[in-house]
């Protein structure tokens, strides 16, 4: 539960408030906190250092909250001031610092945020930051629940563009953790029609009479063409599935068509991955379940897009039934790919989602997946890459950038094509080893024709297997929503 006060921050009655301080020199200074008591100013100031407050980004101390009706006052950093939440850093900054406040307080019943919100942009990004912060998966063990209740002080309370933001950021945060529930989700439990029945659940749950979704099985896969789903969910007692939600406002302006790889877990099949990291692959179908809530989420917005998620869901196995290296498959239209490696099967999946939705004739597609393993040798665990059409990779690349996340734009260049080159198919499934993040986009780019396109490469960001920070837990992180939406916004101004 979220809300907005315009109270005294001193007088508001829950568990903790928190603060913001940037660094000043030497020391630490409150940012827009006149109404803190003196005692406890002089102490941030004077005794930071001793008390190991720093103002760094992503640290959080506690105090008593002597002088407030609180027994705890929160100090979380900002960084180096001055702060100017109008920027998308200013805002991502605040983000990170209500964010990490609400995550470390994991357990509290009630929290106050008292951090600079003088306009309905800084109100967004600290309710944006605290929800997203404020997430625990517990599905499978008992542990402290998140914040339940968080207060944004602004004096912009009754304002309706606060308000606005407000809404919006409770859509944002749902749709966030839903993508990070299903990523965390144990493959055991989480299998391609496991999600099929999630997606169908999913969109009934919201009500919205402007979805529908529908699941093609294994024999409509295989009766529809649909090779790289056939062959790369042939290895596994449970088949692949093709899952197609679609938001069909009736005021739409255009129809954004997105695909996401969900490969439920990803042994790399015959193929088969070294034994160390591959609990990980569980995390291998994040594109699919960003794809499935950000639908929702455009729904739940009812914004005046036409919007079309595609489910690519398989889980790729070593089997006697698997698919070989040298085995051919028909993509769906026709193409033929001579696989090399099975453990390049997301591709191969993305491969049928794009061309069924060109099919549509989609004013723009997105792809998103945790692709490669080169993604994060080129760019790290959490800047993901941006392939594709240039007028639509500045598209996306510009959506990230106002949402707070992290892309990068790559280069697709013509001469890794010949790489792909198969002396018995149309393309091989992979090419050189160099370059591989961008030749896997080139691969895709073979099946989305003219239609403009994005390719997103989440591979590292999507999981985070080391420490949390700012709003970003361990585990599922819910990549890609928040640019995807805010993709979807901007089409529809």
């Amino acid at each position: 539960m979220i809300s907005l006060t315009s109270s005294d921050p001193s007088q508001l009655d829950v568990d903790a408030v928190v603060v913001g301080v940037h660094v000043q020199g030497t020391s630490v200074v409150p940012v827009g906190a006149d109404w803190l008591p003196a005692e406890l100013t002089r102490q941030i100031a004077q005794d930071g250092a001793r008390l190991g407050i720093t103002g760094a980004v992503d640290e959080v101390r506690r105090l008593p909250g002597a002088g407030l009706r609180a027994t705890t006052l929160v100090v979380t950093g900002l960084g180096e001031g001055p702060l100017d939440a109008g920027t998308p850093a200013g805002a991502e900054l605040l983000r990170r610092a209500s964010g990490a406040a609400t995550r470390e307080l994991s357990g509290l019943g009630s929290v106050a945020l008292a951090l600079p919100a003088a306009d309905s942009d800084a109100v967004a990004a600290i309710a944006e930051g605290a929800l997203l912060g404020a997430y625990v998966y517990d599905r499978y063990h008992v542990q402290d629940g998140p914040v339940g209740r968080i207060e944004v002080v602004t004096p912009l309370a009754r304002d309706k563009a606060a308000l606005s933001a407000l809404a919006r950021a409770e859509v944002l945060a749902a749709a966030v953790h839903g993508t990070r529930d299903l990523v965390n989700a144990a493959p055991n439990d989480l299998f391609p029609a496991a999600f099929a029945d999630a997606a169908k659940a999913a969109v009934k749950a919201s009500g919205a009479k402007s979805l529908k979704v529908t699941v093609l099985d294994e024999k409509a896969l295989a009766a529809g063409g649909y090779g790289g789903l056939v062959g790369v969910g042939q290895g596994s007692v449970r088949p692949p599935r093709l899952v197609k939600v679609a938001y069909a406002p009736s005021r739409a302006k255009v129809h954004v068509a997105l695909v996401g790889k969900g490969i439920t877990f990803d042994s790399g099949g015959i193929s088969i991955k070294p034994a160390a990291g591959m609990e990980a692959m569980k995390s291998d179908m994040a594109g699919a379940a960003a794809v499935l809530h950000t639908v929702l989420a455009a729904a739940r917005l009812g914004l005046p897009v036409a919007v079309t998620g595609w489910l690519c869901l398989a889980e790729n196995m070593p089997s006697g039934s698997a698919q070989r290296p040298s085995d051919v498959i028909t993509i769906r239209g026709g193409k033929t790919v001579e696989v090399l490696n099975t453990d390049a099967e997301g591709r191969l999946v993305l491969a049928d989602g794009l061309v069924a939705a060109v099919e549509e004739k989609p004013d723009l597609v997105v792809d998103i997946a945790t692709l490669t393993g080169a993604q994060v040798v080129a760019l790290g665990h959490r800047v993901s890459a941006v392939m594709g059409t240039d007028e639509a990779r500045g598209e996306l690349v510009d959506a990230a950038h106002g949402a707070g996340e992290q892309f990068w734009p790559m280069p697709l260049p013509a001469d890794l094509r010949a790489g792909l080159k198969s002396k018995v198919a149309d393309l091989a499934n992979i090419g050189d080893r160099f370059g591989g993040m961008l030749t896997a986009g080139i691969f895709l780019q073979e099946f989305v024709g003219a239609t403009p396109w994005a390719h997103l490469d989440v591979a590292g960001p999507a999981f985070n297997e080391r420490t949390a920070f700012g709003y970003t837990p361990v585990g599922g992180t819910g990549v890609g929503v928040r640019t995807l939406l805010r993709l979807l916004e901007q089409r529809a101004s």
